[in-house]
């Protein structure tokens, strides 16, 4: 039987793969949403594909996205990742990327974790919508508008609204698989603990 998916995992076994087994699942883990971040930042004016088919290039390339690693890069490492045919080769980009492993460390010195950060700005539990159609997907919300002011006030660089909610939307803060889409239910399922454990844990507002 052919399941149905999003409209756009089209043209790429790699896209499809992503979208089957990534996209949309609640991520915690610090060091795959700066991953995450990075790669999105990359994105900016280009494809998602062309980011997919250069990630373990730029993984090698970024020293597995270490941001201790990349916090230290200087002008020599910055010249070395210009010459890398592997990577989106943009000075801009490249410079925002090692600003904010930096900008990263603080937050994680700040608030213990950088995932902390972040899922609070969604309430601490994803985000579930309906969406029908393609073009139900908006390209950025409140939420990714109030995300990308509070990194830009913490100093990270390459984080508009769009590219908040498209990090948003990868690491499962929101649910945008379209509801035909059979990953919905499966990702809403993974979603589940995690919003019943916010909801038992959240004050009562029962009156006295």
């Amino acid at each position: 039987m052919t399941l149905r998916r999003c409209d756009w995992p089209t043209g790429s076994p790699l896209l499809l793969t992503y979208h089957d087994t990534e996209w949309g699942v609640p991520l915690y883990d610090d060091r795959k949403l700066f991953e995450f971040l990075i790669l999105e930042g990359m994105q900016a004016g280009l494809s998602w594909l062309t980011v997919l088919r250069k990630r373990e290039q730029f993984r090698r390339a970024f020293d597995q996205f270490d941001p201790h690693r990349i916090a230290r890069y200087r002008s020599a490492k910055i010249r070395q990742l210009l010459g890398d045919a592997g990577i989106i080769r943009n000075r801009q980009k490249i410079e925002a990327a090692v600003n904010n492993a930096r900008a990263f460390l603080e937050v994680q010195a700040a608030y213990g974790s950088f995932q902390r950060l972040m899922w609070d700005m969604v309430g601490g539990r994803p985000i579930v919508n309906r969406r029908r159609r393609l073009r139900d997907l908006p390209a950025r919300t409140p939420e990714s508008d109030a995300m990308s002011d509070t990194l830009r006030r913490l100093g990270f660089r390459f984080v508009g609204s769009t590219i908040c909610y498209a990090h948003m939307q990868a690491t499962g803060m929101v649910n945008d698989h379209l509801v035909s889409c059979y990953r919905y239910h499966e990702v809403m399922k993974l979603a589940a603990p995690l919003r019943k454990r916010h909801a038992s844990s959240a004050p009562s507002r029962t009156a006295s």
